[in-house]
C-alpha cells in the first residue's frame, strides 16, 4: 500500500498555473456548497478530483510526472469538464469538442510513445523510429475507439446524448483522433532521432530524467 504522504507533497510541488487552477476550483466548490448550487458544486468538484488523478495513478505506478505533464493534464480536464459544461462552451463555441479531441490524441499518442519507450528500456534501436512511432500513433488511436463505444453505450443504456449527430459526430471525432494521434506518434519518433520540436523534446526529456531507472539502455548503442 502507497501512503499518502507521497501523493500530498507531489499536489504541492506543482507549477503555479496547476496549483491556481486547483486553488480556484476548490473556492467554486465551497462557494456553490455554501449557496446551495448543487450541480455547480459536484461539476467543480468532479473537475477538480479528476485533474488530480494522473497524480494518483503515477504514485501508484511508481512514476514520477513532470511539472508540465501534469500542468497539460489539468488545463485540460478544467476545459473539457468545467468550462465544457458548466460555461457550456461545447454550445457556445462549435470548435472546442474538436479542439479537445485534437489534444486529447496528441497525449494519448506521447503516452503510447513513452509506453514503448519503456518497454524498450529507453533503447533507442530496439526498433525503427517510424515502428515506434507508428505503435504510439495505434495506442493514441485505441484509445479514441474506446471513449467512442463508451459514448455508444451511455447513450444506447441510459439514453443520453454524448453522440449529439450520431455517425457525423462519431466519424468526425476518430478522424481527429487518428490526426492528433498521428502527431503524437510522429513527434516521439523524431525524438528519437533528436529532431522533435522544442517544447516535446523538453516535455519527453523532463519524463526520462525523472524516472531514468525505467530507461537502463537510454545510452545503449546496439
Amino acid at each position: 500500500m502507497i501512503g499518502t504522504g507521497p501523493i500530498l507533497a507531489a499536489l504541492k510541488d506543482q507549477s503555479r498555473l496547476t496549483l491556481l487552477i486547483w486553488g480556484g476550483l476548490a473556492v467554486e466548490v465551497l462557494a456553490a456548497l455554501i449557496t446551495a448550487r448543487w450541480l455547480a458544486a459536484y461539476v467543480a468538484a468532479s473537475t477538480l478530483l479528476l485533474s488530480m488523478l494522473p497524480l494518483f495513478f503515477a504514485s501508484r505506478l511508481n512514476i514520477r510526472l513532470p511539472r508540465s505533464i501534469v500542468a497539460v493534464a489539468v488545463v485540460f480536464v478544467f476545459a473539457s469538464i468545467f468550462m465544457g459544461e458548466a460555461f457550456g462552451f461545447y454550445e457556445r463555441l462549435w470548435w472546442w469538442d474538436i479542439a479537445l479531441h485534437g489534444l486529447s490524441a496528441v497525449g494519448f499518442g506521447i503516452a503510447g510513445f513513452l509506453l514503448v519507450f519503456i518497454l524498450f528500456e529507453g533503447d533507442r534501436y530496439a526498433a525503427p523510429p517510424w515502428a515506434i512511432g507508428l505503435l504510439a500513433t495505434s495506442f493514441g488511436v485505441m484509445i479514441g475507439v474506446l471513449w467512442e463505444i463508451f459514448e455508444f453505450v451511455m447513450d444506447r443504456t441510459f439514453g443520453m446524448n454524448m453522440q449529439k449527430t450520431g455517425l457525423m459526430d462519431t466519424m468526425g471525432d476518430l478522424i481527429v483522433d487518428v490526426i492528433g494521434a498521428g502527431f503524437g506518434g510522429t513527434m516521439g519518433a523524431l525524438y528519437l532521432r533528436g529532431r522533435a520540436l522544442g517544447s516535446f523534446a523538453a516535455l519527453l526529456d523532463a519524463f526520462v530524467a525523472l524516472n531514468r531507472r525505467l530507461f537502463r539502455r537510454i545510452g545503449r548503442k546496439g
